[in-house]
């Protein structure tokens, strides 16, 4: 069944992301200095917009990925906190239910 739901997901997916990539092959230059002047140009990158917008797309989700992670570190802090204690009071009665 997962696998039915996943190849309901990712299929339509990968059709929006090809013709993404069929409808956007201008090229487009994105600079990285936004402070030059068109006689002196900064660092900047030539490529496909639809490569520039998956660049973004997979930047933002891994940025977002690593924000959750490190806010959930109070969270699993506080479990293995909670679960050392719980090991400590079952140690202390003789017995291990963990």
């Amino acid at each position: 069944m997962a696998t039915f739901f996943r190849f309901l997901i990712f299929v339509p997916l990968g059709i929006v992301v090809l013709l993404l990539a069929i409808a956007n092959r201008q090229l487009v230059t994105v600079s990285f200095d936004p402070f030059s002047s068109s006689d002196i140009p900064g660092p900047s990158i030539t490529a496909p917009l639809f490569i520039v917008l998956l660049l973004a797309l997979m930047a933002g989700a891994l940025l977002g990925g690593v924000g959750a992670w490190l806010e959930q570190g109070k969270t699993r802090r506080a479990l293995r906190k909670a679960r050392d204690e719980i090991e400590i009071l079952q140690q202390r009665q003789g017995r291990s239910l963990v």
